[in-house]
């Protein structure tokens, strides 16, 4: 054997690279224990301008049941050459612009491709990320054929997807021509998304680089400094400092060498830690798999991505707040990481239609872990006791700090659940969204199989997880196959899985009551699905002692009774701490005794938290705001919506008017509706009421009736659609004058609307239409807005409204359309001074209508059209511009116009105007300067919520 690599080395050697290729791939089968793709490198790198020339050779086996008149390489670094390749378009989705806003130095090709003409009749665009190469003579199934390259790569910025170069090292992962292996279609596109797929598989690798003062790690075998080599179920990673930043770890661990490389630097304190926990890892992964690689990259993109969700450190400003200590945050975030890393490598299969199985097992290790060595550790860890507020720690008052870390993996997935932007298991990893990746590929998967494993036994589950990889290590496995032979291995418990993975499911199981027979239970239990899915039942009496039995189900629907032995029980659960996938937990509890039997109990707790299923909860919650009439409205607000709001939610919420000495408040009910797959995502049917003032001593009071259909949409999308009707009643106390002025004290209104809205990054748009009436008018409205990003955080605004009266008969301007100002007579604005016209707060300024900044000191009932413009100008301060022609009763049509100054205190949320010019003249010579300037205050926390999770779901 020594010779051999004897003969491979010499290949590297500029003399002898024809006779080493020969040699080379004269001997090179003997080492292979399968007939595989062999890909053999050598790279040049230039770190200065960040580029590779690489010298390639290719030994291709045709896997097709067919002859191949063209092979089909992926070259996966073009996917950086722009923002409009599908990788450009995918970040875009997420609403990252690094690669949209990325100088030409920044991306990544290929270039100066050369092929060997010999075999090779026509190239296709080598710019493109798919290149066909077709061949001068068919390659008969099963055969092979050596190709020969040469070309460059220009390395992108790592800042587009972490791989790539740093300011003092590279990150390399799928830079490197290889043909697809994966695809049934050879033909057909393949596209790089940086989601982790595999980009050719079960390949053998030989790679040799010549870099001067380089620092080289790879998850190949090392021969050499620079030089690695081995078969690989995933794509070959390399990192290289220019700085010594090279840390390796090698443990045995059940009788196998380990070594792990560390793409960064660690301190002597974190590798004494890592030394401690490691070992115990290594050994507890092997344990339930049975598969550990020879070698281990760990890179900075690993530590950033990989690491254990939620165990950072917590800093806002100067205050830093620890939720784990440093050894147990390292000894999770290495676990999770190590993990993942493993799982890859212990099988080949198609990550696109499998991702499931890859992550759905590294989340099982997970639990497992967490199972044995953090059982009392808490989700919220230390922040109970860390967060203070003076002497107290408000968060032990939250259900929060109670519930346990291992729960946090149905926590997360019950939350997508109650969105109803859940998408099936085996959907493919590029149609995932962003956090369903998370909450869905992992969270969900890992639950399912930490339930079937812990049926079966976890000692059985692990040995069927070990004998089916082992079996199966050199071929590529199906997800298909192994569902069937785990269905086989556990006796039938995990039938169901194949099904359940097919579709976005609502399963739920009810405790409908339990009743004493003799000395048993009959305990009966319901579910909405005709799976035959098992269910876990416990028992739990006065002293908290529980007895857990695994009970099967039919296929039928239909509520069963089980019986079960009476030992002095208190309470029945089944599925607790979120060990099964259900849609509803609330009804998996139950009462065998005292005032609360068949029932479950009810109990009150301070402000919204994560709702604990046990209790019927009712959280009451402080509130506090002011206008300029109610003065400060301190009151309390009773509802049962929570961190996981339910479908039906209703709110009281009693209050003082401190400006008037009188009671106000507000009530609400609502019931959403979420079928799993329908046209539209949810459906909402609500009512509402207030009793508030808009005016000194004047009240009025609203009553609602509403319902709001938002359609369902492409999970990746941005895209929302939503149509709305509502009726409002309203009245107001009137004053002598006001009456005498035929002021409205009551009136109803009657609203159509539709909304379209895309949260893009770059071209954000919305488009609104809506239909009003009521007994005096009828009016029709249309608002478009967009918004562009046209350099890096600077921004180009334009918004259109036209709006028109059908009808109108108003004896007032109440219901007229606003050019500078809203009349707000909906209440549906936040207005501190609903009322006001002059000072402070009658310069609030909302974006509606006619949108000025500038005081026209009119309004419109007729028709209006406007436009508003705004852009970027330096820093804080954008340009403002408004112009818009109106139109009056008996009055021709008048154009207007106005620009200015905005300060952008925190954007969107928070700006002041400054007007300059405008058809009044130059406002800053004007008297009274100061009462022309205008302010926005947009402290909506629903606003503020949808506004930062763009991009994720």
């Amino acid at each position: 054997m020594k010779p051999l690599y004897q003969y491979i080395k010499c290949f590297f050697r500029k003399e002898k690279t024809k006779l080493s290729w020969r040699l080379a791939l004269l001997f090179f089968p003997l080492l292979t224990y399968a007939q595989r793709d062999s890909i053999f490198i050598k790279v040049q790198l230039d770190e200065v301008n960040y580029k590779l020339h690489v010298k390639q050779k290719l030994v291709y086996v045709n896997p097709l049941k067919r002859e191949m008149d063209s092979v089909k390489m992926l070259s996966w670094v073009n996917a950086y050459r722009n923002s409009r390749t599908p990788l450009g378009k995918r970040k875009l989705e997420e609403r990252k612009t690094q690669l949209y806003f990325s100088k030409k130095e920044e991306r990544g090709f290929l270039e100066n491709l050369s092929v060997d003409r010999e075999q090779v009749e026509y190239v296709s665009n080598t710019r493109e990320e798919n290149i066909y190469l077709k061949l001068r003579t068919p390659l008969k199934v099963g055969k092979k054929i050596t190709l020969e390259f040469e070309y460059d790569v220009q390395l992108p910025s790592a800042k587009i997807t972490q791989y790539g170069y740093h300011e003092n090292s590279l990150l390399l992962k799928y830079f490197f021509l290889v043909p697809d292996n994966f695809e049934d279609n050879k033909l057909s596109p393949k596209y790089f998304l940086d989601i982790e797929d595999n980009q050719s598989a079960g390949n053998y690798w030989d790679v040799k680089f010549e870099a001067k003062d380089a620092y080289i790690l790879s998850n190949l075998k090392e021969l050499s400094p620079s030089h690695f080599r081995g078969f690989l179920y995933e794509d070959p990673e390399f990192s290289i400092g220019f700085q010594n930043q090279k840390s390796r770890l090698s443990y045995t661990v059940n009788s196998k060498n380990i070594d792990i490389d560390l793409g960064y630097t660690i301190s002597n304190e974190e590798r004494a830690l890592l030394d401690f926990y490691l070992p115990l890892q290594l050994k507890f992964i092997d344990d339930r798999i049975g598969f550990l690689p020879e070698k281990i990259l760990l890179g900075t993109r690993e530590k950033k991505q990989d690491g254990f969700l939620g165990s950072d450190d917590i800093v806002f400003k100067k205050w830093r707040f620890k939720v784990f200590e440093t050894p147990e945050r390292l000894d999770l975030n290495y676990f999770s990481m190590l993990s993942k890393s493993i799982v890859e490598k212990s099988f080949m299969a198609d990550r696109n239609h499998n991702h499931w199985l890859y992550n759905g097992l590294k989340t099982y290790l997970e639990m497992q872990y967490l199972e044995k060595n953090y059982a009392d550790e808490k989700l919220a860890g230390l922040l109970p006791e860390e967060v203070k507020i003076w002497k107290l720690k408000p968060l032990k008052w939250f259900n929060i700090s109670d519930i346990d870390l291992i729960e946090r993996y149905g926590l997360g997935y019950k939350y997508i659940l109650t969105q109803n932007l859940d998408q099936a298991i085996s959907t493919p990893l590029t149609e995932l969204s962003k956090y369903n990746m998370m909450a869905v590929s992992n969270f969900e998967m890992g639950t399912i199989f930490s339930a079937i494993a812990e049926q079966m036994g976890h000692q059985q589950f692990n040995q069927f997880i070990k004998k089916y990889f082992e079996e199966n290590r050199n071929t590529e496995i199906s997800g298909k196959d192994f569902i069937n032979q785990l269905r086989v291995a556990s006796h039938e418990k995990s039938a169901y899985l194949e099904s359940f993975i097919q579709k976005r499911n609502r399963v739920n199981f009810k405790v409908r009551s339990v009743k004493e027979v003799g000395n048993q239970l009959a305990v009966e239990i319901s579910k909405n699905t005709d799976l035959p899915i098992p269910f876990k039942l416990q028992s739990v009496d006065a002293n908290g002692e529980k007895n857990t039995y695994w009970l099967n189900t039919t296929t039928s629907k239909k509520a069963q009774k089980y019986l079960i032995p009476n030992l002095n029980t208190d309470k029945i659960q089944i599925n607790n701490h979120y060990s099964f996938p259900e849609y509803k937990f609330s009804d998996n509890y139950i009462y065998t005794k005292g005032l609360f039997t068949n029932m479950r109990k009810l109990k009150f707790r301070f402000i919204t938290d994560v709702p604990n299923p046990e209790y019927n909860e009712v959280y009451w919650i402080p509130k506090f705001s002011w206008n300029n009439y109610d003065k400060f409205i301190l009151g309390m607000k009773f509802t049962n919506s929570s961190l996981l709001p339910p479908r039906l939610i209703y709110q009281v919420s009693p209050s003082i008017s401190t400006g008037t000495g009188t009671a106000t408040g507000s009530a609400g009910l609502s019931y959403r509706w979420q079928p799993a797959d329908a046209f539209f995502s949810n459906w909402t049917f609500g009512t509402s009421g207030s009793y508030y003032h808009y005016d000194y001593n004047l009240p009025y009071k609203t009553f609602n009736l509403y319902t709001n259909l938002n359609f369902a949409k492409k999970y990746r999308s941005q895209i929302n659609r939503s149509i709305s009707f509502s009726y409002s009643y309203f009245q107001k106390e009137l004053t002598p004058e006001l009456i005498a002025e035929k002021a409205y004290g009551k009136y109803n209104l009657w609203n159509l609307g539709y909304s379209y809205s895309n949260n893009r990054a770059i071209h954000e748009d919305t488009f609104r239409a809506s239909l009003q009436w009521m007994e005096d008018f009828q009016k029709a409205s249309v608002e478009y807005f967009y918004r562009w990003e046209y350099a890096e955080n600077k921004r180009m605004m334009f918004r259109f409204f036209g709006a028109y009266f059908l009808t109108n008969n108003t004896r007032n301007d109440l219901f007229n359309f606003g050019i500078s100002r809203v009349s707000n007579y909906a209440f549906n604005y936040g207005l501190l001074g609903q009322s006001a016209v002059k000072g402070f707060l009658s310069q609030q300024y909302i974006l509606a209508e006619g949108g000025f900044k500038s005081n026209f000191n009119t309004s419109v009932n007729q028709w209006l059209l406007a436009g508003n413009f705004d852009t970027h100008l330096w820093k804080w301060f954008n340009l403002y511009a408004d112009v818009g022609v109106y139109k009056n009763t008996y009055h021709s049509p008048e154009f207007i116009w106005d620009s200015g100054l905005k300060l952008k205190i925190i954007p969107d949320f928070i700006e002041v105007y400054f007007p300059l010019q405008s058809s009044l003249g130059f406002e800053p010579g004007k008297k009274g300067y100061g009462a022309k300037i205008r302010y926005t205050l947009n402290l909506n926390l629903g606003f503020i919520i949808n506004h930062l999770r763009r991009g994720i779901f």
